[in-house]
């Protein structure tokens, strides 16, 4: 079942640090067989008040997930993201491919 990285990041510095994490992200990724499905970019805001950018990293798995989290060459990088953003990041299990709302009832 799919997992997904969730970022929603209300601020970011952009300086030669996160230069360096975006530059060197990719690599972490890969080898978890992790890929950006969204990363910023405009939206249409329908409902309340956000101002903030989502990123979306899609993996096999939750496990595929947390190992990529807690990759020494993630956590490397990782503090370099932190000392330049505000923000909130978890991972959650994504649903199988033909889930129904209904079925969160169950």
């Amino acid at each position: 079942m799919p997992a997904y990285a969730i970022a929603i990041i209300s601020e970011t510095h952009v300086n030669d640090e996160i230069r360096t994490y975006l530059e060197q992200i990719d690599s972490t990724l890969k080898l978890h067989e992790g890929q950006f499905i969204i990363h910023g970019g405009p939206y249409i805001q329908l409902e309340g008040k956000q101002a903030a950018d989502l990123v979306v990293i899609k993996f096999p798995s939750l496990e595929h997930a947390s190992r990529w989290y807690n990759s020494p060459a993630y956590q490397a990088i990782k503090p370099l993201r932190t000392a330049n953003t505000v923000g909130t990041v978890f991972l959650v299990q994504g649903v199988p491919e033909n889930h129904h709302g209904v079925e969160i009832l169950a």
